[in-house]
C-alpha cells in the first residue's frame, strides 16, 4: 500500500472509531469536503471536525469500508461501502482523496 493510501485509510479508520479529531488530524488547515465537482459540505478542519462530530451523534453506528482503491500522483480514489446503522441498508460512494504535502486538502465525494 502506497504512502497516501495509507494516510487515506488511516482517515477510514478514524472514521470508523468515530474519532474526528484524528481524522481531521490528516488534514490541510484549510482542507473540505465537498459534492464531487460541486458544493463543500464541510469548510475547513474544524468546519469538517464539526460536521463529523454532528453526523456521528445522529449515526452512532457509521461506518465505511474501502471496497477497492486507487492512488495515482496527489490523489486517493476509494470505492466504499457506507452504512448509517447496523439495520440501514448500505450505500456506495466513490471518495477522491487530494493531498498537498502529505495531508488531505479535499474529499470529493460521487454518490
Amino acid at each position: 500500500m502506497a504512502g497516501l493510501t495509507q494516510i487515506a485509510t488511516a482517515m477510514i479508520a478514524a472514521y470508523n472509531a468515530q474519532d474526528a479529531d484524528t481524522y481531521v488530524s490528516y488534514m490541510t488547515d484549510d482542507a473540505c469536503e465537498a459534492g464531487y465537482r460541486g458544493a463543500v459540505v464541510r469548510d475547513g478542519k474544524e468546519g469538517t471536525r464539526e460536521g463529523l462530530n454532528k453526523m456521528f451523534a445522529e449515526f452512532p453506528e457509521n461506518r465505511a469500508e474501502v471496497i477497492g482503491a486507487n492512488e495515482l500522483g496527489n490523489y486517493v480514489v476509494f470505492h466504499e461501502r457506507v452504512w448509517r446503522s447496523a439495520a440501514a441498508e448500505p450505500f456506495d460512494v466513490i471518495a477522491v482523496y487530494s493531498f498537498v504535502d502529505g495531508k488531505c486538502a479535499r474529499v470529493e465525494f460521487i454518490r
